[in-house]
């Protein structure tokens, strides 16, 4: 008897989300982590260090860490002392066993081991990329802190170097898996930069795991204004170079009334749908009323229950013949 294989791809806060509604069910997890962000701690240490960003891959392992929320606390917190102020200890600590170790890959496993993470946290390249972004006037934009920041319409991402390949054991849990999610998180630094490394995009043309995008909930200032659902797909579906996607779990539900002035002070709306135009694409499409949950300050999030439940059962339904624990 086998577990289901899932392999979530992504960054930043999205895929913790989802990995905190997963490890509940029996299925072993390979979790794929951009290391392309530049920004705050993450940003310092890469340049000090040299090393892969830590920032993204450090969210993830305490989301599946079997010692949250303990963990979680630890790792977020933040020295307020001299050369250490303002980094959180878990990216020290990525720091540290990177520096030990020599290897980023090898940082990773072994201290998800000492913190008893359920699954397996691969960092999408095992060496330090910068992010930069073709925009639609052909200005190229280096640094995945600053590509938002010149809000023009974004026509394609790049790794520098071009060249860099992806981790094997990133290529191996994609091609193992009977489910790659791609997703929630946001789609030109979070989810497409795991896309850029030589041998992913190959990996999920070749896959023959069912291939699930998860939208996001919001549109985002300098990446994605104005885009629908079915404008990210086809912005992923770009950068893979074919059209695998097979389902798009997306809100349809109009929740502006309560969102925090915040968002609307800066214009942003909650992401259209097209539903017809996915479907036409000849894509599924799943939603759900408890998708979305709008907290009492007005924070817009997905439900992490209710998403890893949908994706469970997309598996389940797909994949009739196999036997789970």
């Amino acid at each position: 008897m086998s577990k289901i294989n899932i392999t979530i791809i992504g960054g930043g806060t999205g895929l913790s989300v989802l990995s905190r509604g997963l490890k509940k069910y029996p299925v072993d997890i390979s979790a794929i982590v951009s290391v392309a962000d530049d920004g705050g701690s993450t940003g310092i240490i890469r340049d000090q260090i040299d090393m892969p960003a830590p920032g993204d891959i450090r969210n993830v392992m305490s989301a599946l860490s079997e010692v949250e929320p303990m963990l979680e606390d630890l790792f977020t917190y933040r020295f307020k002392k001299d050369e250490i102020s303002g980094h959180s200890l878990g990216n020290l600590m990525l720091a540290a066993m990177y520096d030990i170790s020599g290897d980023f890959a090898t940082a990773v496993s072994e201290l998800s081991k000492i913190l008893n993470v359920k699954g397996t946290v691969i960092p999408s390249t095992n060496v330090s990329p910068k992010l930069a972004a073709r925009m639609i006037d052909d200005s190229i934009i280096i640094g995945e802190s600053y590509i938002p920041k010149v809000k023009k319409e974004i026509k394609e991402m790049y790794l520098i170097p071009t060249n860099i390949a992806a981790t094997p054991a990133a290529i191996d849990a994609i091609m193992d898996s009977d489910i790659i999610v791609l997703g929630p998180g946001s789609l030109f630094t979070s989810i497409i930069p795991n896309l850029l490394p030589k041998g992913i995009a190959k990996a999920l043309r070749e896959s023959n795991g069912i291939k699930v995008y998860v939208a996001n909930l919001l549109e985002q200032p300098g990446e994605t204004m104005g885009m629908s659902a079915y404008d990210h797909l086809l912005a992923i579906e770009k950068h893979i170079e074919a059209s695998v996607i097979d389902y798009v779990i997306l809100n349809e539900r109009d929740v502006y009334s309560q969102m925090a002035s915040t968002y609307k002070k800066r214009g942003v709306q909650i992401i259209k749908s097209e539903r017809h135009k996915i479907i036409e694409h000849g894509v599924n499409v799943i939603t759900d009323e408890e998708l979305i949950i709008v907290d009492k300050e007005g924070v817009v999030r997905h439900n992490n229950e209710k998403l890893a439940e949908i994706i469970y059962d997309i598996v389940i339904d797909e994949s009739r013949t196999l036997e789970y624990d």
